[in-house]
This record gives C-alpha cells, sequence and structure tokens, in this order.
C-alpha cells in the first residue's frame, strides 16, 4: 500500500499545526476551549517529557502536519504496571477515511508497549458519534467509568 503519508514524533517546529489541529479537535468537543497560549504550553512540555509523553504526528508527502495523536503514561494499579492516556486524536478533515488515524494510534501504542504499557485508554466525547463508531471500530472497548473533573 502506497500511504501519502510519514508519522514521526512531532517537534517544536510542529506546534502552530498541531494548535490549528486542536483548534477543530476542541471544536467538537464541548469540555475544551481553545487557548493558544494554553496549547503552545501544553504541546511543549509534551513534545519534551520524552521519558513519560509522545506527541505523534502525520506529515504528508509536502511536510504538513495533517494529523496527530499524544500518549502520556501513568501507573495503573489494577494492571501492576504502567497504563497510557491517549488523548488529542485528530485528523485534518480532508486526509480521514484514509487510515491515517489507525496508522498514528498504533504507532503510539506502540511507543507506549515498549514503555512497558500493558493497556492504553482515552476518553471520547459522548456527543461524538463518529468519534464512538471510530474507536469501537479499532476494538476499543467501552467501560463502566465515567470522567471526573475539578480545576486546582
Amino acid at each position: 500500500m502506497n500511504k501519502n503519508y510519514v508519522i514521526e514524533n512531532a517537534s517544536n517546529q510542529d506546534i502552530p499545526a498541531l494548535i490549528d489541529l486542536l483548534g477543530v479537535l476542541f471544536g467538537i468537543e464541548a469540555d475544551f476551549q481553545a487557548d493558544v497560549v494554553k496549547q503552545t504550553k501544553g504541546l511543549t512540555l509534551l513534545i519534551n517529557a520524552t521519558e513519560n509523553g509522545v506527541i505523534k504526528v502525520a506529515k504528508n508527502k509536502a511536510g504538513q502536519v495533517i494529523g496527530m495523536v499524544s500518549a502520556q503514561l501513568v501507573i495503573s494499579t489494577a494492571q501492576g504496571s504502567p497504563s497510557a492516556w491517549v488523548e488529542d486524536m485528530v485528523i485534518e478533515e480532508a486526509y480521514r477515511g484514509e487510515g491515517v488515524g489507525k496508522a498514528l494510534l498504533d504507532e503510539a501504542l506502540v511507543w507506549a508497549k515498549n514503555k512497558g504499557a500493558t493497556r492504553a485508554q482515552l476518553l471520547v466525547d459522548t456527543e461524538n458519534t463518529s468519534a464512538l463508531g471510530y474507536y469501537a471500530h479499532l476494538g476499543w472497548e467501552t467501560t463502566q467509568l465515567q470522567a471526573r473533573k475539578i480545576y486546582l
């Protein structure tokens, strides 16, 4: 299969494109707001947290970022090992349906497994039916857990 994209770890030079992608994602998810200052800070922290986090990007043949996914490690007492939180999965609309998302997720999961993770989890906006169907199609299981948040 001839792919029209490459997958690599994000660099600081990718941050403007990643902020644009996060703007698309946060336009879908009701719980988050686009904030360039906060997203720049968060992306920079994650790009530089090479031991415990990664951002995988897909770039087209022209070198433009067309998709992203991030993963971070936490310790799971249930698993007795690291577990990966997968976040910020978004693909440019023009490239959806071409396997870019699955390839990005696969790369993030390989990274997590190589770091010792035995499970991965993610949050999906309950109103985003296309994302819910997508993750189900890829074999991600629904849990009985429900997310909560509080700002510190």
